[in-house]
């Protein structure tokens, strides 16, 4: 089984939110699959499906961002599962222009509090992740207020314009990997 994780916050006051970009691709994946609505279980939405023959399972985390491991702690003890293989976690990032897309196949959190708190979950920092471009936070600004605000309409353009190509890059990571993804969809 492969866990695609989008990272956001729940609550209608944060839909709009850069914060939220996780939840927006989690969304479109199950649009583009057709898979049943998200159910709550746990700590998290559900929705669960088979994507060219292997199963798997959209997460969207209702612990708010910075609890966000709680929601995927409960994949440790599944004898099948192997966080560094079937692992993505898709999430905002304030230092990539709006737009960019960055795979990664292993790595530190970069200042995100989300992929802090899943790291701790797993005790591991051996997980895809999916960082989406959100743009860079203006000097000054509080980067909590920034990821926290709604984007500017031609920003949230650019990133809506996106969802189509992410689930083909979220469908080559299932099928064959990080690497290819990376290869393929990094910008």
């Amino acid at each position: 089984m492969k866990v695609v994780v989008g990272l956001g916050n729940p609550g209608p006051e944060y839909d709009a939110t850069r914060h939220n970009v996780g939840w927006w691709v989690a969304d479109r994946l199950s649009y583009d699959w057709g898979l049943d609505t998200f159910r709550r279980d746990g700590r998290a939405l559900v929705t669960e499906g088979t994507v060219d023959k292997t199963h798997v399972r959209l997460v969207k985390p209702t612990t708010y961002m910075n609890r966000s491991g709680l929601a995927v702690r409960p994949l440790v003890s599944m004898d099948t599962f192997d966080a560094a293989e079937d692992l993505l976690v898709v999430v905002d990032d304030a230092s990539l222009e709006v737009g960019r897309v960055r795979f990664r196949g292993e790595g530190g959190p970069g200042g995100h509090n989300g992929l802090k708190s899943i790291s701790g979950a797993l005790q591991s920092h051996a997980y895809a992740r999916l960082r989406i471009g959100v743009g860079k936070k203006p000097d000054g600004a509080d980067l909590s207020d920034w990821v926290l605000a709604p984007m500017p309409q031609e920003d949230e353009d650019v990133v809506v314009g996106l969802l189509p190509e992410l689930t083909q890059a979220v469908e080559l990571w299932i099928a064959e990997g990080v690497e290819s993804a990376m290869n393929r969809f990094n910008r």
